[in-house]
């Protein structure tokens, strides 16, 4: 039995041995080197052929597209509304300075590409008038100076009325590539509650001027500034102490502002609280 079973073993080795390399007929792992061979460039046409494809279909779908315009813009048809400072609820103490820092900083960065002395470089355009640049390679951009802000440009009074009670919000429209608003676009804010609060708007009555649309992207139009409206709340000793939720809608144009899946397609609400 003890000789069965050792043959047994030297067989099993064996196999083993020829099926990895086999000496009498120059096989590796059941095949010849040809076979190999063959087989490898088979599988080098094959993946070959499959990589050609695709990067032939990238390159012809790459073809399509505008280097400048996305091809398929149908979902935002209509700008949403933002604010800033970036907060949906602004609190803060008009007596305690720390409290409103934070949203006087956040205006005076986001203010730094208005400067005057920025803007100066943009071309002075006709009001009233859209900007169209269809033929320009790099497109120019018209004049927004922060000093059109007056009371809340930061630049007569560098805390933006947080100081003395009376806040400022800046609205924007986001960038929307070939938004051309029929009409005379503007905001108009109002508070959610019975008696009214009164604003100030600058520009005058919070226009958004047709000179800076349309706009060409990022990549055709890299030192475009969106045009601002700054909101001044006039608020009174009544209104301190007390939230306010205040709602900004563009109106004058064909802009939407009434969607009720999205809260922020031509509109925009914010809270606003005030102590002393």
């Amino acid at each position: 039995m003890s000789n069965k079973e050792e043959k047994t073993e030297e067989q099993n080795q064996s196999s083993w041995k020829d099926f990895f390399y086999n000496p009498r007929n120059g096989e590796f792992m059941g095949r010849t080197a040809s076979s190999w061979a063959l087989i490898l460039l088979f599988y080098l046409v094959f993946y070959g052929f499959l990589a050609g494809m695709f990067s032939l279909t990238m390159w012809i779908m790459l073809q399509t597209l505008d280097d400048h315009t996305p091809r398929y813009r149908d979902r935002v048809a209509n700008p949403g509304l933002v604010i800033r400072p970036k907060s949906m609820e602004i609190v803060f103490n008009r007596t305690v300075q720390s409290s409103y820092n934070q949203y006087v900083n956040n205006l005076e960065s986001f203010l730094q590409q208005y400067n005057d002395t920025a803007q100066e470089k943009n071309e002075v355009c006709q009001l009233g008038e859209y900007f169209e640049q269809d033929a320009e390679e790099e497109k120019k951009v018209c004049q927004f100076k922060r000093s059109t802000l007056r009371q809340c440009s930061g630049l007569s009074d560098t805390s933006f009325g947080y100081s003395e009670g009376k806040p400022c919000i800046l609205v924007k429209m986001n960038r929307i590539i070939g938004l051309k608003p029929r009409g005379d676009p503007y905001i108009n804010c109002t508070a959610k509650r019975d008696s009214a609060v009164q604003m100030q708007y600058f520009p005058a009555e919070g226009r958004f001027d047709k000179m800076y649309f349309p706009y060409y992207g990022k990549k055709a139009h890299p030192s475009y500034v969106q045009p601002l409206v700054a909101v001044k709340l006039l608020l009174t000793k009544q209104d301190y102490n007390t939230e306010l939720v205040v709602e900004c809608k563009v109106e004058g144009s064909d802009l939407r502002n009434n969607d009720d899946r999205d809260k922020f397609l031509g509109r925009v609400t914010f809270r606003m609280k005030v102590l002393e």
